[in-house]
This record gives C-alpha cells, structure tokens and sequence, in this order.
C-alpha cells in the first residue's frame, strides 16, 4: 500500500513538474502576462532600466505647460500636498479606466475568460499607490539635475512618466544632448551654440532676394505661407514676432539641411520646443502671452534653443522628411502589422473597407500627433517622446496603435466614408492627461510584448 501511495506521490510530482516546464499554449499569452506583472511591479515602485511606466499627471490640465510657472521655481511643500491631494482624488477614476483599458486588451489577445479576469485583477492592483511616489519623483529629478554630472540614463528614466513643467526646459535640452550633462560646461556651451544660431540667420536668412535661388525664394515663401497656419486653435501663435521667429527656426533649418529641405508638417515640430522655452521667460497661460513682453535677446535665445532641439529630434528621422519620405512610409507598413496582431478583427474591417493605413496615419508620423490631440497635453507626450531618445521612431508605431485602437469598437461599426472622417476627426478634444497616459501605458505593455518577441510581427 504504501508503495503503491509512493508511486502516486512521485507520478504526481512529476506531473506537476511537467506542467511547470512544458511551454504554455500560446507564448504571447505568457509574455502578456509577464508583461502585466512588470507593470505592476512598476507602479508600486520598480523601474525597469532606463524606463519608468508613465502613472498619472501630477498636475492638472489646466496647470499644464499652459500655465507654465517661473523656470527657477523649486516645488514647496504646499506644491507637493497640492499633488498628494489630486492624486487621491482621482485613484478612482484611473483605476476604473485602468481595469477597462487593460481587460479590453487581454481579451483582444486572450481566448481565454479565466485569464482576462485574473489580468484584471492584476491591473486592479496594480494601480493601488500608483501615485505615491510622485513627491519621491520630484525629488529625484531636483537630486538629479543638481549634481554636477547629469546621468542621462537615470534623467531618461525620470522623465519618461512626465516632467515637472519648470523643469521641462533644462530636461529637455540635455534629453536631446544640446546642452552637455557636466554643469562646469552648460553654461559656456548654451552661450557658444547661441552665438552660433545667430551666425547662421545672419548668413542665410538675413539677406536679400537676389542672393538666394530660386528654390531657396519658393521654400522661404512656402515657410510663410504654413507659419500663420500652425496651431490655428491657440491665438498666441498668430502674433507676428511669433511667427517671425518661427520662419527664422524653419528656414535656417531646411537651409542647413539639404537632403530634405522645407517639409510641411516640420513647422508643427518647432512648436513645442517653442512653448516650453518660453515658459522661461513668460509666466501664465500661453493665451496670456506676449512676445513684446520679450527682450530682442530673450527672443533669440529661445529661437536658437528651439533650432537647436528641432536639429538634434530630426537627426533620429532624417529619412522621414527625405524625398517620397521612406521612412514615414516604413513606419506606417510596422503600425498596420502591429494592428493586425493586436486586434486583427479592427485590422481586417478596415482592410475590407478598402482603407489603407498610408491615408490617416502619414499625417500621425510626420506631426507626431501634434494635430491629433489638445495642444495643451502635447509637452506631456513629448517627454516621453525625448526619453525614448534614439529607439523613438520604432516606438512611436507602438503609440500610434494604442492611439488608434481607443476606438476599436467604434471603427468596426464604420464604412470607408465615415472611418475616413472618423479618423481625420478624432473626438479627442475633451482628453485630459489621463486619456493621453493610457494611450502611452498600453503602448509601453504593447512594446515589450512584441519588441522581444520580433517574429510576432513578421509575416
């Protein structure tokens, strides 16, 4: 008896061994899962290296970059308790959105209803406390940026879930390695690579007509022509200095840079560098601002940290702005595989409609979405954007198919004419940060399911 109860011991713990070691049905289910663990793990605290999942907005909408306050403010302790008492507030709401967003997904990839439930209680979790560190977070950036060396890994980390607005303008110059990570050498190095922005309007734009070519007379008028169409919603951008400037920013560019030249679409990309250093010079809401509060000087130093920044962002993307544009036209093949993997019923509704991904997601790659969503959550998506640093562009196809998938019940109900309308319109105008955060979350868990796993999207 007691052999045979000793067989049936050893048969069971090798059935159970078995079972721990044979591969599991579906590989993406596993990583799914795992991913989804990280994830959680992450919001409690855990980051991975040289990424932190983007959690929810310290501030408010209307606290945003749009009311961007003085550069050299230092977060007090009431700013703190101020974020505390919003993050509680809203806990609710991020973790009913939260389970929402993430059980849609599981079951887009899961056929089975055991585990999407226990996804969702893994997300449920997952968001409890998921605001907690935000104070901590403040800190660190002010430690980090304090030292006399920048370690642009762990500022990379820092800032991918979100940059404190007084910050943004420091962090942003040295994501983009414009300004040097030593302090000894900042100053000297903004105050040369100014002079040098100078040089080069005085060369190329502050001339006559007759000096220029003919190509050269037809970019310049092409410049003038989308400068007052850029960001028509926000009036600031209709002031004539601001324009002024941004023709300066613009045609110096394409001058330097005549492999692609002038691309429409390259005026969006100034912008927010434009806001954010500003936002060091001008306090309040951008509705508020005015360039002749500005010194000549002031203007000029913001002109050539934008050219700058623009110049270091556009180097990681040459090949979307050369002729017939292939690497927009790359990254738009990527975003229609991605899709087809993710939710294959929305891919295959709009294959059947005869709608190709060229004809609404070009305008999201050449603008990075500047068009697509509120102007005022756009320095938000860009933080991201920076601290992705030379792995954007592949990065970007992750966000662009959370973006798109929002509506996936939506789209699967429209024919070509109104999905096209759809899509060029997309209701995003009421978006918070929250909206926007949940966007840049599932494309984080889409992006470290299917970017180690590259087979997935192949054929």
């Amino acid at each position: 008896m007691m052999n045979n109860n000793s067989s049936s011991s050893s048969t069971s713990r090798d059935d159970d061994r078995n079972k721990e070691t044979s591969p599991s049905p579906s590989t993406l289910d596993s990583r799914f899962n795992q991913t989804l663990r990280n994830v959680q793990g992450l919001l409690k605290g855990r980051s991975f290296p040289g990424k932190i999942l983007m959690t929810r907005r310290s501030e408010p909408l209307d606290q945003s970059v749009l009311h961007s306050p003085n550069t050299h403010r230092v977060p007090s302790e009431s700013d703190i308790d101020h974020i505390d008492q919003v993050d509680r507030s809203n806990e609710d709401e991020l973790q009913n959105r939260s389970n929402a967003s993430a059980s849609s997904s599981v079951n887009q990839m899961k056929s089975s209803t055991t585990g999407s439930e226990s996804t969702s209680k893994e997300i449920h979790k997952s968001t409890m406390g998921a605001r907690a560190t935000d104070s901590a977070r403040l800190m660190k950036f002010t430690k980090e940026l304090s030292g006399p060396t920048v370690i642009l890994e762990k500022l990379r980390a820092l800032s991918w879930s979100g940059v404190p607005p007084y910050l943004r303008p420091t962090v942003w110059r040295l994501l983009l390695g414009y300004a040097p990570c030593s302090s000894d050498r900042r100053e000297g190095v903004l105050r040369r690579k100014r002079l040098e922005y100078l040089d080069r309007v005085a060369q190329y734009y502050d001339i006559p007509d007759t000096d220029r070519t003919d190509e050269e007379i037809n970019m310049l008028r092409q410049i003038a022509v989308d400068c007052p169409r850029t960001v028509p919603d926000i009036t600031f951008f209709q002031q004539a200095e601001i324009q002024k400037s941004l023709e300066r920013i613009l045609y110096t560019w394409a001058i330097r840079h005549p492999a692609s030249g002038y691309v429409q679409g390259i005026n969006d990309l100034a912008t927010p560098f434009l806001i954010v250093f500003l936002s060091e010079y001008l306090e309040g809401s951008v509705e508020t601002w005015s360039m002749a509060d500005l010194s000549t000087e002031k203007i000029l130093n913001v002109e050539a940290d934008c050219y700058w920044c623009l110049s270091k962002l556009l180097d990681g993307m040459q090949d979307h702005y050369t002729f017939a544009q292939p690497g927009i036209q790359r990254l738009v093949f990527k975003l229609k595989e991605l899709v087809r993997r993710i939710d294959e019923p929305v891919s295959r509704h709009i294959e059947e409609q005869g709608l190709e991904f060229l004809q609404f997601a070009f305008r999201w790659f050449n603008c990075l979405l500047i068009r697509e969503i509120p102007f005022g959550l756009v320095s938000r998506l860009w933080d991201t954007y920076l601290a992705e640093g030379d792995a954007l562009p592949d990065f970007l196809v992750y966000i662009f198919a959370s973006f798109l998938l929002t509506w996936s019940d939506k789209i699967r109900k429209l024919e070509f004419q109104e999905m096209v309308m759809f899509l060029q319109h997309l209701p995003t105008e009421k978006w918070t940060y929250l909206e926007l955060e949940m966007v840049l979350s599932q494309a984080y868990m889409w992006h470290t399911v299917f970017n180690n796993s590259p087979s997935h999207l192949a054929g």
